[in-house]
């Protein structure tokens, strides 16, 4: 029941990512509701896909698409009227990164794999839907070049499993584990935490320009 609910959850909260990211690149209703399903359901696909569960969770049961096309629905009606405040897609993305990270966790676990493989299911079904969003919109995805963020997905997945292992309530250890991983993505994002950037320096004559 508390991996169900915060499937549906997270569903809906990445939908609402979704919507509002293609609001932002001015994609008429059809891109918002694609990319919106793209966001929703995305990371989850690719978790079952690789630990071989069938059917896709979204094709198991009905209520995801009307969930994920609903929320973009209703978040490309709002766009339409309202400003969204400046901060919303990043917030809204958090929470999506927090509850798919820690249910997709769960699924594996559920589906009798080792911690560090449930932890890597984690940070994929938390950062999948996000990178496929950014590709559809046309952009970097925020996993490659943003401020903390798949490791914000690891980080809360370690503490999850350690407030399990040291017997804390499922629900309390969902509640600490997801407010750590919105409140390390939040605040990197205040404050500009990343981990060191990869820069290729390269000579002022190349090999190529030597030879020409």
């Amino acid at each position: 029941m508390l991996i169900y609910f915060l499937q549906v959850l997270a569903t809906l909260v990445c939908a609402v990512s979704g919507a509002l990211a293609a609001g932002r690149k001015s994609l008429d209703l059809f891109g918002v509701m694609v990319v919106s399903f793209a966001a929703a359901v995305g990371g989850g696909t690719l978790r079952d896909v690789f630990l071989d569960r069938n059917p896709i969770f979204w094709i198991a049961d009905s209520i995801y698409l009307p969930v994920t096309l609903s929320a973009g629905l209703l978040a490309w009606i709002y766009t339409r009227f309202w400003a969204p405040p400046l901060r919303l897609l990043e917030t809204v993305d958090a929470f999506g990164l927090a509850l798919f990270s820690i249910s997709g966790l769960q699924i594996a676990q559920q589906s009798g794999q080792s911690h560090l493989i449930s932890l890597v299911m984690g940070v994929i079904t938390g950062v999948a839907g996000g990178v496929f969003r950014d590709i559809l919109c046309g952009q970097i995805p925020a996993v490659f070049r943003s401020e903390l963020y798949a490791s914000a997905a690891l980080i809360g997945g370690v503490a999850y499993l350690i407030f399990v292992k040291i017997g804390i309530s499922p629900w309390i250890c969902v509640f600490l584990a997801a407010l750590l991983i919105v409140t390390l993505r939040l605040a990197a994002l205040q404050w500009r935490w990343q981990l060191p950037v990869f820069v290729l320096k390269e000579g002022s004559e190349s090999v190529c320009s030597k030879r020409s």
